[in-house]
């Protein structure tokens, strides 16, 4: 068999979602319009084909295992110079997109593996583009300003396009796996034993 390359990753629901996208093409970056805007839980990963049942089972069950939180999006960042991004902030949800991505990404499980960087919940908006195009996203989006409950997650598989396209979604709760478990409110931050 061969290899497919995976995200997981919050959806920025409507009608920021699209906002967001034209934002970025607006800044001219070339890859927007294959990248659903999002928050992401599990960077570009590349699996092999057969590990693929093994990955949707292990999300199903941490979806089973969450209640939906509460996100606000508020103002704008950057990584330069450091990595060449510019991202709306994640204001409230930090702990619950957090512990979510650690649960996914459980050195245990089929979706382990480390990070470039630690982990920072953000919406980019601006990648790779020139210095004046990500300060005019900088400038352009700092009262950008969104909130909604999260209510799960999905998994995307990047295509040799490189549009990444939604494969399943895996809302929260015990309706998700074949085992119900006991639900986790992200927006705390989790008990020691997790």
């Amino acid at each position: 068999m061969g290899t497919v390359t995976l995200g997981v990753s919050i959806a920025v629901p409507e009608p920021y979602g699209s906002f967001l996208q034209r934002q970025r093409e607006g800044f001219g970056d070339l890859a927007a319009p294959g990248i659903p805007t999002h928050i992401t839980l599990l960077p570009p990963t590349e699996v092999r084909t057969e590990a693929l049942p093994g990955i949707e089972r292990h999300l199903s069950e941490v979806a089973a295992g969450c209640r939906p939180f509460p996100l606000r999006l508020e103002g704008t960042g950057t990584f330069r110079p450091l990595s060449p991004v510019v991202y709306v902030k994640v204001t409230e949800g930090v702990t619950g997109c957090t512990a979510l991505q650690a649960r996914i990404r459980t050195a245990s499980g089929p979706c382990a593996r480390e990070l470039q960087f630690p982990y920072h919940p953000h919406v980019t908006v601006a990648h790779g583009t020139d210095e004046e195009s990500m300060d005019r996203a900088q400038a352009g989006l700092r009262d950008f300003c969104a909130t909604w409950t999260i209510s799960g997650f999905a998994l995307y598989e990047q295509g040799p396009d490189a549009v990444w396209r939604l494969e399943r979604e895996y809302p929260f709760g015990p309706q998700t796996a074949a085992v119900p478990r006991q639900a986790v409110d992200l927006s705390r931050p989790p008990a020691p034993s997790c």
